[in-house]
């Protein structure tokens, strides 16, 4: 099968695993004035999916053994793209609850067999990992920016506005069934996929990709209400979080090519949580906001398709690299979810973001002594090519 074909594979499913949450984010008010329903209710439509990413991850190994790495995936899909399609009947809260938590679902299973893809059918370039990555950026962003638009073209339509991103799951089904037509799926040997719960790098990646997470989550959650406690008016808060998202597209296309390339992860991963400490301290310093979120783009940009590549690089098998994601994003995305929280509640108790900024510095100056606790724990593969050579 042409490469051009599997890369676009990997960028319409990854384009799919955001949209369930994020299109949903911008009309929380919206739905509780129009469904009359809790605050506590609005929110599990964006926090389940998130849970389930870290609950339901370590099923993605089991399901892979069972039915195979290729048509698990399309099965993730088929759940993802038909949540999002209920949601046209978005009179029901009931139904959006539980499309919350099939697309959630869904994304847990196709989110850790992706990079179990990449390791399979692109063995020695594991920089493809950042069409992943990037592409999961682009299918966050425009779901979240285009919500709102979407909802006033559409005359107030609810039902349109929270079901249209169905088209990328059908469109994305139409390319991953050629995988089950081709007989590419169900190959997979029958001997059953371990997580590897006593494997020490693997302990310490999934303690990597929580505080990745808590800091992304963090920020995406925070920022905003941040901005606005510091004086900038409702305009400007919305303006600086949609930078950064924007910011780590190229960030994300990037860093992953550049480390396939040289192959020093250690270098870019310090370097990317450099800036989220950069980041961090200008806020702490109270100094304009632009070049702060700029910084923490470009972090976290970098530090996530790094925490997708490494299960791919300390792997040998697309088996094991599949075992290694969902365990990685089992505890990453349950801790990741804590992240909000938790600046939330230092913020409820002591009135200032300051305090809640000094804990995030914390966790990412210990996130920098785990990375290089990975790093050490390995060489880093040789003989890898760049992303870009797909021929």
């Amino acid at each position: 099968m042409r490469k051009f074909y599997l890369v676009m594979a990997i960028f319409l499913a990854a384009l799919n695993l955001r949209p369930i949450i994020t299109s949903v984010a911008p009309l929380l008010e919206t739905l509780q004035s129009e469904l009359g329903i809790s605050g506590l209710t609005a929110s599990l439509l964006t926090t389940l999916p998130v849970l389930c990413m870290g609950f339901f991850a370590p099923a993605a190994t089991a399901l892979s053994d069972r039915f195979g790495l290729e048509r698990t995936i399309f099965i993730a899909l088929c759940l993802i793209t038909g949540a999002s399609a209920l949601r046209g009947i978005v009179s029901s809260v009931m139904i959006l609850v539980a499309t919350a938590l099939a697309g959630g679902i869904g994304v847990s299973l196709a989110g850790p067999l992706l990079s179990g893809f990449v390791k399979k059918y692109f063995p020695t370039r594991p920089g493809v990992v950042s069409i992943y990555s990037a592409s999961m950026i682009v299918g966050a962003g425009l779901a979240s920016a285009l919500a709102i638009p979407v909802y006033q073209s559409s005359r107030h339509s609810l039902a349109l506005t929270l079901s249209c991103w169905a088209i990328f799951g059908v469109i994305a089904l139409f390319v991953w069934a050629a995988f089950l037509r081709n007989g590419q799926a169900g190959k997979e040997g029958r001997a059953r996929t371990h997580l590897p719960v006593r494997n020490r790098s693997a302990l310490l990646l999934t303690l990597f990709f929580g505080m990745m997470a808590c800091m992304f989550y963090s920020v995406t959650a925070w920022i905003s209400p941040m901005a606005h406690s510091f004086g900038y008016d409702p305009a400007a808060s919305a303006m600086l979080l949609t930078v950064f998202t924007l910011v780590q597209i190229p960030i994300s296309l990037t860093v992953p090519a550049l480390v396939a390339r040289f192959g020093n992860r250690r270098f870019f991963l310090v370097m990317c949580s450099v800036f989220e400490l950069i980041g961090v301290t200008l806020l702490l310093l109270r100094l304009p906001m632009l070049p702060a979120v700029i910084c923490l783009g470009i972090g976290a940009g970098g530090l996530f398709p790094l925490a997708l590549m490494l299960p791919i690089v300390e792997t040998n098998t697309s088996e094991e690299a599949g075992a290694w994601s969902a365990m990685s994003q089992c505890g990453g995305y349950i801790i990741g979810a804590m992240g909000p929280l938790l600046i939330g509640t230092i913020h409820d108790y002591s009135g200032s973001f300051m305090p809640a900024l000094i804990v995030m510095l914390v966790i990412t100056a210990v996130m920098i002594g785990v990375q290089l606790l990975i790093t050490g724990e390995k060489k880093a593969v040789v003989d890898v090519k760049p992303a870009a050579d797909f021929s």
